[in-house]
């Protein structure tokens, strides 16, 4: 297969991943390998290599991000359990005031969700939220759009979260460089969301009073604030030490400081250095915590590890295939290739539901793409994964489990949540796309 047909063929690759997820339900993790298994055979790869190229991406992906992704669920679930979560959102609160509790909230949800997957960050703080809400005497429907979008931001921006994680896999992206550039832009994507909680949300009442108040922190019960924030601070902190001190300018010499920071601000090291933070809230680490709780974690992340190796089998068949020099000769010279990956990520997202699993499809198309969109160097792959990222939240409906959870425990109606949620996930991925694209014209 030849010119505008190995379009047509990835078109429709990605037609059938929308179809087949989103109307069939069959599990993403089959059809990425059906998809991969189809690409490669209709575009004239003899079928060993095909089946060559997609144990090898599938190996290769793993290789990088498994054991991260995995690290990264079991810190998640501890903290859950342990209160941690709960402790952080509360330090935050009272480092921000009560005065200003709704934009207390949403920067409260971008923390918390940095370990810990939105829709369960928004079911431990949902309490907090509806007590705020009543305090401040405020609709419910504010405070629950401002905690819902700074959960989101940084659940599709920040490593790691394993959707981000998962994508700079893909992508070749540095992590520490996604951690940081992530962080910066999840700051207008949190303001986003809290501005329009507070100028719009507002207009639709909802009453916060219909459940006893959250629970105070107690000291006795819940870890301190050091060693509730320790499994995400110390972390991030390694990993972008080792951006630091692998920077090609060598700003710390070639000695063995450098050495140190570079293995232990490996992502592989830095998590699993979190893992063991993580035990530390616990009151009591019993057979429990060490067996029971490690192994629900990594039950949820194999789920995970899955669909992101099934992605990366579907990029090496791209990589190998015609499409991605086809591609790249179509747009060559074009300065719009950020958006490319935005749209492609957004349209997956809106289509079937999840935002991990656009991020990972979307890595796994685009990660053959690089060059052609004009994103192989620099900040160019860092740029990529956060702009799938802005549109794997774009945006957030009926499909989208995140969209029942904000409903129930905010007390909304459908067409509330649709007026609500629906429309600030779009806003906020849009003001997301924009500050990545003013990025992308400065740096690449």
């Amino acid at each position: 297969m030849q010119g505008p047909g190995l379009l047509v063929l990835l078109l429709a690759a990605i037609a059938f991943i929308v179809v087949m997820t989103a109307r069939v339900r069959l599990h993403p993790f089959v059809v990425l390998l059906l998809a991969s298994l189809g690409v490669g055979l209709i575009a004239g790869l003899p079928p060993q290599q095909v089946i060559s190229s997609m144990t090898g991406g599938f190996g290769g992906t793993l290789s990088s991000i498994g054991i991260v992704i995995a690290a990264g669920t079991i810190i998640g679930f501890i903290m859950e359990k342990s209160g941690a979560a709960m402790v952080m959102a509360s330090s935050i609160l009272k480092l921000v005031g009560e005065g200003r509790s709704a934009l207390a909230m949403a920067f409260t949800g971008g923390v918390v969700s940095v370990p810990v997957f939105c829709d369960s960050g928004f079911v431990i703080l949902s309490p907090l939220n509806r007590t705020m809400a009543a305090r401040s005497k405020q609709s419910l429907s504010v405070f629950a759009i401002a905690l819902s979008m700074g959960l989101y931001s940084t659940h599709v921006f920040v490593p790691p979260t394993p959707g981000p994680i998962a994508g700079a896999g893909t992508i070749g992206a540095d992590l520490g460089s996604v951690i940081i550039w992530g962080l910066i832009v999840s700051i207008p994507t949190i303001l986003a969301g809290y501005f329009f909680a507070k100028h719009y949300a507002s207009r639709i009442y909802i009453d916060p009073a219909q459940e006893t108040e959250a629970e105070e922190v107690d000291d006795r019960q819940y870890p301190s604030v050091l060693k509730s924030f320790a499994p995400i601070v110390v972390p991030v902190l390694l990993i972008a030490l080792k951006s630091f001190a692998d920077y090609p300018s060598r700003p710390l010499g070639s000695g063995s400081l450098q050495a140190l920071l570079s293995f232990i601000g490996n992502p592989n090291i830095a998590l699993l250095i979190g893992v063991f933070l993580a035990f530390l809230t616990v009151p009591k680490i019993t057979k429990e915590v060490l067996g029971d709780w490690v192994g629900v974690g990594l039950a949820s992340a194999g789920t995970i590890i899955l669909i992101t190796g099934a992605g990366g089998a579907l990029g090496q068949v791209i990589r190998d295939t015609p499409i991605a020099a086809y591609i790249s000769d179509v747009l060559s010279g074009l300065r719009f290739g950020i958006f490319v990956p935005f749209l492609l990520s957004a349209a997956l997202k809106t289509a079937q539901g999840s935002s991990t699993v656009a991020i990972i499809t979307t890595a796994g198309i685009v990660a053959p793409l690089l060059n052609a969109l004009g994103l192989a160097s620099g900040l160019g792959p860092t740029l990529a994964v956060l702009a799938i990222g802005a549109g794997s939240m774009t945006v957030s409906h009926a499909n989208d489990s995140y969209f029942w959870v904000v409903a129930q425990f905010s007390d909304m109606e459908v067409s509330q949540a649709y007026r609500l949620q629906t429309l600030a996930s779009l806003v906020c991925g849009l003001v997301g796309i924009v500050v990545i694209s003013i990025l992308y014209f400065i740096f690449v």
